[in-house]
C-alpha cells in the first residue's frame, strides 16, 4: 500500500505539464460546438489512457521498491500522487464531454423536429413558411446537425418579409400630419381699390349730379351777368346680403379640435369669393350689387393707332378716363390677358417694356395692373377707382352655429352660418372705361 509522505499537487500544476489542460478547462464553455466537444473527448481519451499506463507503471515500481527495501522513497510516493489526482481529473472530464455531447446531440434532434414541422394551407396548399420553418426543412442544415455541427452552412429563405398584411404588413403604423391641406384660394383684390365706409342703415342714398351748363364769361359793366345751371338728382345703393351654411354633426364638432377653424376659415373665404365677383360683375338684378363693370362707361377710342395692340389698346382707354376728368388710377385684367401684354416683342425679338430681371410690380403706363381671375378673359376695365365707387359695410362677417334649425335637435346636427351685409355705390361711371380687347 502507498504511503502518502507529502500534500496533494494542485490540478493545475499536474494539467500545466500535459495538453489536455487546456481542453479541462473549455469544458466549462456552454459556447462550444459539437465538433470542438469531439476533439477535446478524443485528447481526453488519450490523456486518460497514457496516465494510467503511468499509474500501472508507477505501482509496478513501488512494489518493487516496497520487497526490495521495505519502503517506498520519497519520490515515487509523490509522482503516484499525482497520477491518481490526475487521472480523477481526467475521469471528471471524460464523463462531463460525454454529457455535452448526449445534451447538443438532443437540442439537434429537437431543432430538427421543430424546423421540420408543416402547417397545410388552404386548399391542402402549405402556407408560406417562417424563417424557422425554411431552416428547419433546409437538407443542409440536417446534414450540418448529423455531421457533428462542424463549420458553417448557408440557408436561402425563399419567402422575403414585405409590407403584405400576411406579412409585416399589419406592423407598420401610419403616420398622420397635422395640417388640413385644402384646395387653393384666390386672393382678394377688387375691394382694395375702392373707398370703403359703413353705414347703419339698410339703404345708402347720395345727391349725383346729373348736368353742369358753365356759363362764366366776362361781363362788361353793368351788363346782365350769364346764368350757369347745375342739376342733381338722389341715387342710392341698397345693402345687400351675401350668406351661405353647411350642416355639422355635433359629434364632428367635439371630437376634431380643428375642424371648427377650418370651417369658419372655408365660410368666410366663400364670403369672400362671392363679394369680389359682386362688386367687379354683378348685374344690379334681384339681391345682386350692380357692380363695376355693369355701369362702367363703354370703351370708345379718340383714334385708331397702325398696327394697334393690346397695349395701345389700355393706353386709349385710359385717355378716354382723363377726357372725363378721372384720370385712371388702375387697370384690371384677367392674368391671361396680363400675360400676353407683358410677352409682347418688337421685330427683334426683346420685350417691348417688360424687364424681366427686376419688375417692380405688375405696371402698364404707370398705372398698377390688377390681375384676378375674377375679371373675364378679353376683358378690361380701367378708371379712378377711389373715385368712382364706395363699399358701405352694413355688417361684417358673421358666423353662427345653431342646433335649433329644422330637427337638427333631434338629429344631434348642428348648422353654421357665415353672412355679411354691404351696398356698393358706383357714384361716377364716367371714371370707370370697360372694354374688350377682341373689339
Amino acid at each position: 500500500m502507498l504511503t502518502k509522505t507529502m500534500p496533494l499537487a494542485p490540478l493545475a500544476a499536474l494539467l500545466a505539464m500535459s495538453r489536455p489542460a487546456a481542453a479541462l478547462s473549455d469544458v466549462r464553455n456552454d459556447a462550444m460546438d459539437a465538433g470542438k466537444l469531439e476533439q477535446l473527448l478524443k485528447d481526453v481519451k488519450s490523456e486518460l489512457t497514457r496516465v494510467g499506463d503511468d499509474v500501472k507503471k508507477t505501482a509496478e515500481n513501488a512494489l518493487k521498491q516496497s520487497a526490495d527495501a521495505g519502503k517506498v522513497t520519497a519520490e515515487v510516493a509523490q509522482k503516484a500522487d499525482q497520477l491518481l489526482t490526475a487521472q480523477g481529473a481526467l475521469k471528471d472530464a471524460h464523463n462531463k464531454l460525454e454529457n455535452r455531447l448526449s445534451e447538443l446531440a438532443d437540442r439537434n434532434l429537437d431543432l430538427e423536429q421543430r424546423l421540420s414541422s408543416r402547417f397545410g394551407g388552404a386548399g391542402g396548399r402549405e402556407a408560406p413558411k417562417s424563417l424557422g420553418e425554411q431552416v428547419g426543412a433546409s437538407d443542409a442544415v440536417k446534414q450540418f446537425a448529423a455531421g457533428g455541427a462542424r463549420g458553417t452552412v448557408k440557408v436561402e429563405v425563399q419567402n422575403a418579409i414585405t409590407s403584405a398584411s400576411t406579412s409585416a404588413g399589419t406592423l407598420i403604423v401610419p403616420e398622420r400630419e397635422a395640417e388640413v391641406l385644402g384646395i387653393p384660394r384666390r386672393q382678394m383684390t377688387i375691394r382694395q381699390l375702392l373707398d370703403q365706409g359703413s353705414t347703419a342703415s339698410n339703404l345708402v342714398q347720395y345727391a349725383k349730379q346729373t348736368a353742369r351748363t358753365n356759363a362764366a364769361a366776362p361781363v362788361a359793366e353793368g351788363a346782365l351777368k350769364p346764368e350757369s345751371n347745375y342739376e342733381w338728382r338722389l341715387s342710392e345703393a341698397a345693402v345687400r346680403t351675401i350668406a351661405h351654411w353647411i350642416p355639422v354633426s355635433r359629434q364632428a364638432m367635439d371630437d376634431i379640435p380643428q375642424l371648427q377653424g377650418e370651417i369658419d376659415g372655408e365660410l368666410r373665404y366663400g364670403l369672400d369669393f362671392a363679394e369680389e365677383a359682386q362688386i367687379l360683375k354683378g348685374s344690379g338684378v334681384g339681391e345682386n350689387l350692380n357692380g363695376l363693370m355693369t355701369q362702367a362707361t363703354a370703351y370708345a377710342a379718340a383714334f385708331t393707332p397702325s398696327s394697334k395692340t393690346m397695349i395701345d389698346t389700355i393706353r386709349l382707354a385710359l385717355l378716354q378716363a382723363s377726357l372725363t376728368e378721372f384720370p385712371a388710377d388702375g387697370i384690371v385684367l384677367h392674368p391671361t390677358d396680363w400675360a400676353r401684354i407683358e410677352l409682347t416683342k418688337d421685330a427683334g425679338g426683346n420685350y417691348i417694356f417688360a424687364n424681366i430681371v427686376q419688375l417692380a410690380g405688375p405696371q402698364l403706363w404707370g398705372r398698377p395692373v390688377i390681375s384676378t381671375q375674377a375679371q373675364d378673359e378679353d376683358n378690361f376695365l380701367v378708371g379712378a377707382f377711389r373715385s368712382a365707387a364706395k363699399i358701405y359695410d352694413r355688417m361684417d362677417v358673421e358666423v353662427l352655429i345653431s342646433s335649433e334649425d329644422r330637427d337638427n335637435f333631434v338629429k344631434n346636427m348642428l348648422t353654421v352660418r357665415a353672412e355679411k351685409r354691404l351696398a356698393l355705390a358706383v357714384k361716377r361711371p364716367a371714371a370707370l372705361i370697360k372694354g374688350r380687347f377682341s373689339a
